[in-house]
């Protein structure tokens, strides 16, 4: 009988088609920044998708200090308007600004735009070195720092940063490294630059969590966790664990564990995990009462790319190379064995986690499991849902599925 029970017996939540569908809904939301439309409607999607499967859910509200919210940047240069983009936190009296100069790289800087090229670090986030060059940069006083950031794209990239952060003493507005052969040929030739940037400074800005809850009566609880906001759509930097993560409370729905099971969908990611910090303050289960924490972090299923005569192209490969298996000692065989055969990099969190992880170990949780990583667009505008496949997202999909069956085997 083809009845809807039939159906949902049927359904497999963790093949790559399904995963594949959450990526597109997700990508279909668009930018995701902490406060913005795309990622307000995606935390609404989260939240059906898992009241729908009958599990207990709540929103956790929360607020964050302070959002720079951007209209439109960009460059003028020789005739071309180049898209531009800036790099939190703009000055808070220059939130929207218009200035005409010329570009500098050495010597004098006053009241001109100065040129910084930074190298791209396998790291999403703002580091010391990165403060010290652009801090470094604004020393010469200059009216604002152009800065280009290599990355494997050429497209624009960004850094996370943190509330505490202080602004930069003056703008910083990015353009794309492919540009770099475009602002050499106006810095040799004197040519001046036009800067436009419209945006604001929001305070106090309201935000949430969605937490749903699987209540077996047990004493233990198994925590899934997995970020939502992010720098622009996003599309194979969050979609892949979102998907998963979705994937998994369909399991946990269809075939209920003897322990509780809780998922949180986070915000607030890209500046500053305010929502894996609010959710550890209030709303997690103790260390005590967690048999483990499992994380789906960022890029665990990209595309490897090469550049052809058209532009970038997908190999249709995975990019291995740039994901972690994440654990700590306590679950270090638990995640070895469930992500066998698949090409990941390990990556023993026994002084400190990754990403998120990061707080959960600080917090005292000593059983966890994640994958982090980047891809060739990573922070990146063109992290669209082509950067990913069924192909590739099922793997990964189906190594967390073998660790939740290990951790939380279906009841009976």
């Amino acid at each position: 009988m083809n009845t809807p029970q039939a159906q949902a017996h049927r359904f497999d939540p963790f093949a790559g088609e399904a995963l594949y569908r959450d990526v597109e809904r997700y990508a279909a939301f668009g930018v995701h920044r902490y406060g913005s439309p795309g990622e307000r409607a995606a935390m609404v999607w989260i939240h059906d998708e898992l009241a729908g499967l009958g599990l207990e859910v709540r929103s956790q509200a929360l607020s964050m200090s302070r959002q720079y919210e951007l209209d439109e940047a960009s460059v003028g240069i020789e005739g071309e308007v180049l898209p531009a983009f800036p790099h939190w936190w703009m000055p808070e009296g220059q939130a929207r600004f218009s200035w005409q100069g010329r570009l500098v790289a050495d010597g004098e800087a006053h009241g001109q735009a100065l040129w910084l090229q930074l190298p791209r670090e396998r790291n999403a986030y703002l580091n010391d070195q990165h403060r010290e060059a652009i801090t470094a940069a604004a020393r010469r006083q200059p009216a604002l720092i152009l800065l280009t950031i290599d990355s494997p794209s050429d497209e624009l990239y960004t850094y996370n940063v943190n509330q505490e952060d202080a602004p930069w003493p003056v703008p910083v507005v990015m353009v794309a490294a492919a540009h770099k052969p475009l602002l050499a040929r106006a810095l040799a030739s004197g040519s001046r630059l036009s800067v436009q940037v419209q945006g604001r400074y929001c305070y106090q800005v309201p935000g949430r969590n969605v937490i749903a809850r699987l209540d077996r009566g047990a004493d233990q609880t198994l925590v899934v966790s997995t970020p939502v906001s992010s720098w622009f759509v996003s599309a194979c930097e969050r979609g892949p664990g979102i998907a998963t993560f979705l994937a998994m409370a369909r399991e946990v729905a269809a075939h209920p564990p003897s322990v509780n099971v809780l998922f949180v969908a986070t915000a607030g990611h890209e500046i500053g995990h305010g929502g894996m910090e609010a959710f550890l303050a209030e709303g997690a289960p103790s260390p005590q009462a967690t048999c483990a924490w499992i994380h789906l972090g960022a890029s665990h299923a990209s595309h490897r790319w090469e550049r052809g005569p058209q532009g970038w192209r997908s190999t249709g490969q995975v990019d291995d190379g740039a994901r972690m298996l994440v654990f700590s000692p306590d679950l270090a065989a638990l995640a070895r064995e469930s992500f066998e055969g698949v090409a990941i990099t390990p990556f023993l969190a026994d002084k400190m986690g990754v990403g998120e992880l990061r707080e959960v170990k600080a917090a005292g949780y000593r059983r966890f499991m994640g994958v982090a990583g980047s891809h060739h667009f990573f922070h990146s505008p063109g992290d669209t849902p082509e950067g990913t496949s069924p192909r590739l997202l099922e793997p990964v999909a189906r190594a967390f599925a073998r660790a939740l069956a290990a951790i939380a085997p279906p009841a009976g």
